[in-house]
């Protein structure tokens, strides 16, 4: 990557340039090769830095993000009403790699204080999860939740807090429709999170489609709550007998200790939202960095986004480390193109209008500015929506784009700690594990200075380099791991809500 003061050039054999200013540049400026600006072009967007002939490719990254709808002269704003989308990757022409991956070199010497759990994960926050077989009773495990931080929580020093795992599910769908195994494994595998270190609970309502004991290992009951439970008489009996359940297991994880755990136990989710066209130039590159220190030091890194793949998958697949795990990865590519087919839609719906505000054009575009956030290591594994994690090392998670919903599906694979990336601003967060916020500039990081926690921008305008900016964001990692420091959302409370992933029908 190449700058100046004015424009950043991915590669040499890229015909565009990104405008790096905060005010944008003025028509008359000289930019590269003598090229001077036509027009005002924001921060952010894309400026021809020679002619680009009708029908000719408009090049990003090294790649083709589009063809020019007219001759584009140089110094022109590249917008995206000048670009034709391309066609994706042909899935039956890549070819399937190897196997012949070379291992990362190993990092050692690195740790963080966590919490150890029985069955060998390691949690970062000490939760009391209280999750629910359908939404019926959203209600009550809101208001018991206020009720237990009130009342119960302050006599439980080492529990960090109490979630209501409510989400949209349970009745009133096709329970044994072939996809909804989708939704029903993923509430499955939220309650095995490590961050609640075994200790959960479910509240049910009696009538509903997914069973609440299918929530628990080995159909346990003893933790369930069922409202419509006829030794219930009224509101505040069901709410007493929540309190009396929730303190049995506030018990249980205020002895949970903080100890020495390697490096290698971290499970770190990767995800960008509300992306600018500098999410592929700072922010993404810098957790790329950061994922490879990561699987270095034998730890776990997940990545997603289908359709931020999908128009990429050709420079991930020689990547994965045989051709089972290539195969995979192509899979879940084609079962999210009839997907949207089904639902009459195409990559076309991605970017969003704020995506576009911040400089991204197309899908293309973005795809090629998301997958740098996997940095360079190969990956071991490839996941369906809602399984849980499985291997150490880089794995590809499929999920839509969707930030909820691809966060949702991440805490189900069992990461402990979450990075997200964002341009334009998101005030994402979730409550059970800590959210790593990093602005890809410095614009929005000093604007937002109470809810980014690193700035990435730094890299745009040569400040610091990729490298600086990754190992700064994996020493970060460690001590929010650590309970050290504390990310801005948890801060300020700010927390979305579970959104589960159904591609089947409703009834």
């Amino acid at each position: 990557m190449s700058t100046n003061p004015t424009i950043i050039r991915t590669k040499a054999s890229d015909n565009v340039g990104i405008v790096t200013s905060e005010l944008g540049l003025s028509t008359g400026t000289v930019i590269v090769d003598g090229a001077v600006l036509l027009q005002d072009i924001p921060m952010g967007h894309k400026v021809a830095l020679s002619e680009i002939k009708e029908n000719a490719a408009v090049i990003r990254y090294g790649e083709t993000i589009g063809y020019a709808t007219s001759s584009i002269r140089a110094g022109e704003w590249v917008q995206e009403s000048k670009i034709s989308l391309p066609l994706p990757p042909d899935i039956d022409s890549i070819a399937l790699p190897d196997g012949k991956r070379q291992k990362p070199q190993p990092l050692e010497g690195y740790d963080f204080q966590g919490y150890r759990n029985p069955d060998g994960s390691v949690g970062t926050k000490n939760v009391l999860g209280i999750t629910t077989s359908v939404q019926c009773v959203a209600g009550l495990t809101q208001y018991a939740a206020k009720r237990i931080k009130r009342d119960l929580l302050p006599k439980y020093r080492n529990v960090d807090d109490v979630v209501a795992l409510n989400h949209t599910y349970g009745c009133g769908v096709a329970i044994n429709a072939p996809t909804a195994i989708i939704p029903i494994r993923t509430i499955q595998n939220i309650t095995l999170n490590p961050n609640f270190g075994g200790e959960l609970m479910v509240i049910g309502l009696g009538c509903e489609k997914l069973r609440p004991d299918w929530l628990t290992p080995d159909n346990d009951t003893s933790n369930i709550l069922y409202m419509q439970d006829e030794a219930f008489h009224g509101f505040s009996e069901m709410i007493d007998g929540v309190l009396l359940m929730a303190e049995l297991h506030l018990k249980k994880l205020n002895q949970r200790k903080r100890e020495t755990c390697a490096a290698s136990e971290l499970v770190v989710g990767m995800q960008c939202g509300g992306s600018d066209s500098f999410v592929g130039l700072t922010a993404n590159p810098a957790a790329g960095f950061a994922a490879d220190l990561i699987v270095r030091a034998g730890g776990s890194v997940m990545f997603s986004e289908v359709t931020e793949v999908r128009d990429a998958v050709h420079l991930l697949v020689p990547r994965t480390i045989n051709a089972e795990v290539g195969r995979a990865l192509l899979d879940q590519m084609k079962w999210y193109d009839d997907y949207l087919r089904q639902g009459q839609a195409d990559r076309s719906a991605n970017p969003s209008p704020g995506n576009k505000r911040g400089g991204l054009s197309n899908v293309v575009e973005k795809a090629l500015g998301s997958i740098v956030k996997s940095g360079t290591s190969p990956i071991v594994d490839v996941l369906g929506p809602g399984e849980k994690i499985r291997r150490k090392g880089l794995t590809f998670l499929a999920t839509p784009a969707s930030d909820f919903v691809c966060g949702t599906l991440q805490l189900s694979a069992g990461m402990n700690l979450h990075v997200f990336m964002t341009g334009r601003g998101t005030p994402y967060g979730l409550p059970m594990v800590p959210v790593i916020k990093v602005g890809s500039n410095s614009k929005l990081s000093n604007r937002w200075f109470d809810l980014i926690d690193l700035d990435a921008g730094p890299i745009a305008t040569g400040e610091k380099t990729t490298e600086e900016v990754g190992w700064e964001l994996f020493h970060l990692i460690l001590d929010v791991a650590s309970g050290k420091k504390q990310v801005a959302c948890d801060k300020l409370g700010l927390h979305n809500d579970l959104v589960l992933f159904n591609p089947g029908p409703l009834t």
